[in-house]
């Protein structure tokens, strides 16, 4: 029975926080009450197609069915989840240590270089690639202050930006056009739509209310105007792919083989294989993206910092050659 899993669930449990929420729960549902509004009452846990999912269950008995395909669902997610973190963190954190480790070389080591050089008088006779990366270093010590809050003014500005309409847009519009990165984005974009679709539709849940909960947990905006604008197409009586074409937000070949499965009528199992087949691209795509940065960064941090080297080391080969002269 439902109320005897959740009380082992909320025995079990490791979270102290989750535990206090099953137990509000079957204490809902052992008043009567059902068990997608006792899930409906936790909104920051269970999401809207957590709770339209589980209602439908309830309402054509299929409840466990419902609950395995959920689990499925939410394993599929949590992966897309890390997929987009690799694709988007990754290169943020190697560059963020690649400019750390430039700075502290500018900052502290240098200027101990110079120092040496000062104390053999060599630094009037300096080959032309030490000059300039001690004038960068005078000049980057001397501005660090100013480079400091310019960077903190800079990611001001993007995370304001980020939480107007207009900015959230721009930034939204921007990761799934740009190069590289972009078509990854699209295609974890896809994957996310569909997969939420099919598991919609494919639970019973009608198409309209599978649309509107597929926007909001698009995690794009763009996508999600896309979705709201075929919904609004689609309640006037239009076929779901047609306006999805107009859109431009989803390849052709996706778009075709929703009117396939429109035409079918075995639209969630088309949207179903074509998650299949996106979770897939998706795997592809970020092992390649990753194969693709590592390489560049290491050829482009190894080439700052060893031309620093060699700029370093040039005097010292001829202050060697000078003492073993005389």
């Amino acid at each position: 029975p439902l109320v005897q899993c959740l009380d082992i669930l909320s025995t079990q449990g490791e979270n102290a926080i989750f535990r206090k929420m099953l137990t509000d729960v079957k204490g809902f549902v052992e008043q009567g009450g059902t068990f997608s509004d006792a899930l409906r009452e936790h909104p920051k846990v269970f999401d809207d197609l957590f709770v339209n999912l589980i209602q439908a269950g309830e309402v054509g008995g299929i409840l466990d069915a419902i609950l395995r395909r959920l689990a499925v669902y939410i394993e599929k997610r949590v992966k897309l989840q890390r997929q987009v973190r690799s694709a988007l963190v990754y290169p943020s954190a190697v560059l963020v240590i690649a400019f750390a480790v430039i700075a502290i070389m500018l900052q502290f080591v240098i200027p101990t270089f110079q120092d040496m050089f000062r104390q053999f008088g060599s630094e009037d006779g300096l080959p032309w690639l030490t000059q300039k990366i001690i004038g960068f270093s005078n000049w980057f010590r001397g501005n660090v202050i100013w480079l400091i809050l310019g960077i903190i003014a800079i990611s001001t500005s993007i995370s304001y930006s980020y939480k107007t309409p207009g900015g959230k847009r721009f930034w939204h519009k921007t990761m799934i056009t740009v190069p590289v990165l972009g078509p990854v984005m699209r295609k974890i974009a896809v994957a996310r739509f569909t997969r939420t679709m099919g598991t919609l539709l494919s639970s019973g849940v009608p198409i309209l209310d599978a649309m509107a909960i597929v926007a909001r947990a698009s995690g794009n905006v763009i996508v999600e105007e896309a979705i709201n604008k075929t919904a609004s197409q689609v309640r006037e009586g239009r076929t779901m792919s047609e306006p999805l074409m107009e859109t431009a937000v989803f390849p052709s070949m996706v778009v075709q083989m929703i009117a396939v499965g429109e035409q079918t009528g075995a639209l969630d199992t088309m949207l179903n294989k074509i998650a299949d087949f996106y979770e897939e691209e998706v795997d592809v795509a970020v092992a390649g993206l990753m194969s693709l940065i590592e390489p560049f960064m290491m050829v482009f941090i190894g080439g700052i910092v060893g031309t620093i080297l060699i700029g370093m080391y040039l005097p010292i080969f001829t202050i060697a050659d000078n003492i073993q002269q005389h």
